[in-house]
């Protein structure tokens, strides 16, 4: 019985998708990448992997295709498209999605994926942000064939702390959903209630602390109440743009499945409005600008 590792190829080396395949890489597997600014390529060259020219080189040597990518508009592209994974893939490979996507559009892709050249598709979207990516505790929803994951698993084991099973696939893209639901509202919340304590003569920069261990206590309090205080807003580990579009992909999914969100929509609102003043490539630690008092 062969212990060779499997190939790998990942295609989208950003925040994300760097310090992912930092770890693939340590961890022994051999990677080659694809991203659109080849430029960014150039530190894992440098380490051992190798550089594809497109998407569907990447399926060359690959045994497993990982993803790591903006949107569904990019994933359909990159899938798609001409030199897209689609015409280099083949039948026993799969395409493990990392990108946040839309559940509905994701079901169609794999499907579509399957029957032009017989690769199947796990979608496994993260939570756990840029230091979860590169300390490897991430939190990993799948959705697909409990055998295709069982392929996979010892891969995403190197990117996660937990990996579970939701479903078929799309699954793991609700989850993913509901994930960023509970994050971004947390996230406006959190920065209503450092503006009041300013506003009111509290020290917010002890909020997270007198909180600790309490049922207002949660991971986003943590790590965005004392950079909202501090009005600490680099270096920049997250994006308010992602929220907001994962947001908008939450709203537009319950709409399809008949359920209500009023509060994320709100959320959305109110992100929008955010992103709308300059802040779309910032932190979410911004946040806390829409309700500080306008000097």
């Amino acid at each position: 019985m062969s212990t060779a590792l499997p190939a790998l190829g990942f295609a989208g080396i950003g925040l994300m998708g760097l310090p992912m395949c930092r770890r693939l890489l340590a961890a022994g597997y051999p990677l080659t990448v694809w991203n659109r600014s080849p430029e960014k390529c150039t530190e894992l060259v440098e380490a051992g992997a190798r550089l594809a020219s497109s998407p569907a080189e990447l399926c060359r040597e690959a045994d497993m295709l990982l993803l790591c990518l903006a949107d569904t508009a990019v994933v359909r592209e990159v899938v798609f498209a001409e030199q897209g994974i689609a015409h280099g893939g083949r039948s026993g490979q799969l395409l493990i999605d990392l990108s946040s996507l839309e559940p509905t559009a994701t079901r169609e892709m794999a499907a579509e994926l399957e029957a032009r050249c017989g690769m199947a598709w796990l979608d496994a979207p993260v939570s756990g942000g840029t230091p979860g990516a590169e300390a490897g505790t991430l939190a990993i929803m799948v959705g697909g064939e409990a055998d295709d994951l069982a392929r996979a698993r010892p891969v995403l084991m190197n990117l996660g702390q937990r990996v579970t099973h939701m479903g078929g696939v799309g699954a793991g893209q609700v989850t993913k959903a509901c994930n960023q639901m509970i994050v971004a509202c947390n996230a406006l919340v959190i920065a209503e209630v450092v503006a009041l304590a300013e506003q009111s003569g509290v020290e917010a920069g002890l909020i997270a602390e007198a909180l600790a261990g309490g049922f207002a206590d949660s991971k986003p309090l943590q790590i965005l109440a004392p950079q909202m205080a501090e009005s600490r807003f680099e270096p920049i580990k997250w994006h308010v743009r992602t929220l907001l579009k994962d947001l908008d992909t939450a709203v537009k999914f319950s709409r399809e499945q008949g359920s209500a969100t009023p509060l994320s929509g709100l959320a959305a609102q109110l992100m929008r409005l955010h992103g709308s003043q300059g802040y779309l490539q910032k932190d979410p630690a911004t946040l806390v600008q829409l309700y500080r008092h306008k000097q």
